[in-house]
């Protein structure tokens, strides 16, 4: 039955806000189990996998879901959305649950709803992970309960006193609290693609500056580096076979081949190398000086 797979289909639809309360209606209409009808069909379950014991146990527990998630509410995430993945959670714990370990399925199925609730809050409420140690989720889950218990409701930063005894009762740091107290003050992330006004069409992703260069410049960079490299070829030929050879593999190959290499090549030490090298390259660099002033001095005749 993972992912709620097995169940028969009687779970009541939810399709979104608009249909809540016809939700929530139907909901109410399937029994609570006595201790000893959950106990049997847990067992059936367990034992023979049977859709049926599970898809009743699940039912009668559709209550305890919407409970939970409405107290979840507080993150500017839909009411459907939460109760739909608490049910998710719901269906785990129905899978896991061991009834001869003797407390109810509603005391071991919490855990599951909860964990489910939030880990789809985390999930929707930034791209970026608001929390990925078990302090930092429970600093997430508890900061706005905790700021109420000591009337903390000023906006911006906490006050340093408040910030202390959040961080000591939670377990966590005071940046920590500080961080996450400024993060859910901006709330979750926004599309760019949502209008600046209700009374615009203008988006948010209108004002974002584009970074690409221009047609024209890309077109420039293009025949810049065309002629840099027929001024490269032409200069090439002011140097000798060996200069040519010991420049190209040193500084124009795609793996350079090291001193010692061409050392061996030449029958010469490396220091010997390196002077060819150094002189070819200054070499090449007064050729292309020289080729790119005739250049010049041939558009402007």
């Amino acid at each position: 039955m993972a992912n709620g797979k097995n169940v028969p289909a009687t779970i009541p639809a939810l399709g979104g806000e608009a249909s809540l309360n016809r939700y929530l209606a139907e909901i109410r209409k399937f029994p609570i189990l006595s201790p000893e009808q959950e106990f049997m069909l847990a067992k059936r379950y367990q034992e023979h996998q049977d859709p049926e014991a599970a898809a009743q146990l699940v039912t009668s527990h559709l209550r305890l879901v919407a409970k939970i998630a409405m107290g979840y509410r507080g993150y500017g995430l839909p009411v459907s959305e939460l109760i739909s993945e608490g049910n998710i959670g719901l269906m785990q714990g129905v899978k896991k649950f061991e009834p001869d370990r003797g407390f109810r399925l509603a005391t071991y199925a919490m855990w599951w709803i909860r964990a489910s609730i939030q880990e789809f809050i985390l999930r929707s409420w930034s791209l970026v992970k608001m929390g990925t140690t078990a302090a930092q989720k429970k600093l997430f889950f508890n900061l706005r309960r905790m700021k109420n218990r000591i009337d903390a409701f000023e906006d911006g930063d906490l006050k340093p006193e408040d910030v202390t005894k959040i961080a000591t009762d939670l377990g966590v740091t005071e940046a920590d609290v500080v961080s996450m107290n400024r993060r859910m003050a901006m709330g979750g992330d926004t599309s760019l693609n949502v209008t600046m006004r209700d009374d615009s069409e203008s988006q948010w992703q209108d004002m974002l500056a584009d970074t690409d260069p221009l047609q024209d410049e890309i077109i420039a960079e293009s025949e810049e580096k065309e002629v840099r490299h027929e001024l490269l070829l032409e200069a090439m030929d002011d140097l000798n076979d060996r200069e040519k050879h010991i420049l190209t593999e040193r500084r124009l190959a795609e793996e350079p081949k090291t001193l010692e290499e061409l050392s061996q090549v030449y029958g010469v030490s490396r220091e010997r190398v390196r002077q060819i090298e150094v002189r070819a390259f200054e070499k090449l660099q007064r050729a292309m000086l020289r080729l790119a002033g005739d250049r010049r001095l041939l558009a402007m005749a």
